[in-house]
């Protein structure tokens, strides 16, 4: 299929349209941030990466390490075997990066309910626009004297628009996607 520039054009401004609404949306999140969100956003970055671990593992390996060698050199050790403050810190760090992680999910579940209601009003949008595009083609053949007239049931049915409660209700009421 051939487009022509205007059909291009046409095209790219749909997508452009689409792509800016969405970083509108994702920067409007951003925006509506407090400094505190921001703040246990970025740790939670930071704490994803895959060098934090080496950098926790370096950390370990050198605390243990520095209390073995001065146990052995008859020095005092600020942390003897079993290791009890290490254990202590590495509890109190898992604490605060969970606490950390779940605030940062909370705030990214937002989004994402604010993206899924965009998804579900376009939905239903395409579907009345689906439904009247339909209706359309169904007034053309009736009205077009070259194609002979013929009752259509499944496409009279499709050319209604669905009743978004009644299939909210039929959704719920269907035992496989109530929630457990």
């Amino acid at each position: 299929m051939t487009y022509t520039n205007d059909a291009l054009s046409a095209f790219s401004y749909h997508i452009d349209e689409t792509i800016s609404t969405v970083a509108k949306l994702r920067a409007e999140h951003q925006e509506n941030a407090t400094v505190l969100q921001r703040v246990v956003d970025h740790m939670a970055k930071l704490f994803s990466r895959p060098w934090f671990i080496g950098a926790i593992s370096i950390v370990i390996a050198g605390w243990i390490g520095l209390n073995l060698i001065s146990a052995t050199l008859g020095r005092h050790t600020i942390d003897p075997p079993p290791f009890a403050w290490l254990g202590g810190a590495i509890s109190l760090t898992s604490l605060y990066m969970v606490v950390l992680i779940l605030a940062s999910q909370k705030r990214e579940d937002q989004l994402a309910h604010h993206r899924e209601m965009l998804i579900l009003e376009l939905a239903i949008l395409s579907e009345q626009k689906i439904a009247k595009v339909i209706q359309l083609l169904e007034e053309s053949r009736r009205d077009n004297p070259i194609l002979r007239n013929r009752l259509d049931p499944e496409a009279e049915t499709m050319g209604r628009a669905a009743n978004t409660q009644s299939v909210l209700n039929a959704i719920t009421e269907t035992p496989d996607f109530t929630p457990a």
